[in-house]
Formats: structure tokens, sequence, C-alpha cells
């Protein structure tokens, strides 16, 4: 989250910033009391309150297509990758996604969010209607925190299988 704020307050031009999955959590963080963040997009995301964690918007089990390893991290089990996350997308964009799978800190999971900056910047949520890994009805629940919902017939990564649709979305919103 540091990594992004930094990133974002080092240009003071006007930004869109476009999340995606678990990246909504971070980008509600890092995005807070920057005046150059105009609008925030969330695709296929979570949208927490302070205080929410990744792990507040599950049942409390993992999700069959996650492992967690012992020594504190998890990553998407490949032989689930494209079945659940890009059942929808090219064989090009399937092979690529699948050599950048990595593993990252479990912690990730339950570290509470400090800052929710969907609730001071206007915010546009990108429900995924075919997404077999984040459930459609728990992206129109999150959708709800957002100033605007936009549904799309597609998977987990639109950005991958209708990049034009990500695209003129956030065309229109500059």
């Amino acid at each position: 989250m540091a990594a992004v704020r930094e990133w974002l307050a080092a240009d003071e031009q006007p930004t869109i910033v476009v999340s995606h999955s678990y990246g909504g959590v971070v980008a509600s963080a890092a995005a807070t009391e920057l005046p150059q963040v105009r609008h925030l997009v969330y695709i296929a995301s979570f949208l927490p309150e302070v205080g929410e964690s990744l792990a507040s918007f599950g049942d409390g089990t993992p999700a069959p297509y996650l492992d967690f390893g012992p020594d504190g991290t998890f990553g998407v089990r490949a032989e689930f990758a494209t079945r659940t996350f890009l059942q929808d997308c090219d064989q090009e964009a399937v092979e690529q996604a699948h050599a950048r799978l990595v593993r990252q800190s479990a912690a990730v999971t339950t570290a509470p969010v400090q800052a929710a900056a969907w609730k001071q910047i206007p915010s546009t949520y990108v429900v995924c209607a075919q997404d077999n890994g984040t459930p459609p009805a728990l992206q129109r629940a999150q959708g709800e925190r957002a100033t605007r919902v936009v549904e799309v017939a597609a998977g987990h990564h639109p950005f991958l299988a209708q990049p034009n649709v990500v695209a003129e979305l956030v065309l229109d919103l500059a």
C-alpha cells in the first residue's frame, strides 16, 4: 500500500485509479487524501470500510482455488486459475497470466483497512457478471458502496478478455 501511495503522490496530474480484485483494498487505503485522485474504478473488487479486511468478505473458510502454505503465503492453485478467473480469455492471455502467478503474504487477507478513499472520492464499480472467482452477488453488494455501478458480461479479468470495454469506461471518466 505504501508503494502505491508513494507512486500516486509523486504525480500531481489528475488521476483515475483503476483497481482489480484485492487491489481495491490497496487502492482504498492508498488514494486517501490525495487531491489529484479524481476517480476510483473497482473491477470485481472490494470496497472495505475502515477496520474491515479481505477476510471480512468471505464465510471464514479459504476459497478452494487458494493454496495457503505453512510459510505464511498463499497463491492461486494453477489447476483452478483458468476456469475460475480466465475462462473467457484467449489462450495467449491465459498463458501469460499463468506465467505471472506468484505467492503473497497471507497477512494481507486479515490486515484491517485504515482508510476508505471511496467515501470521499467518486467511484465506479465494475461488476463482472460471469466471474467464477468473486461471486457477482458479492460484487453487486460491494458496488452499493460506490458512486456508480457498471455491469459487464465478463469473467474476473475483463481487461484481458474485453480490453476495449474497460478502456472505454476509463476514457469516459477522463
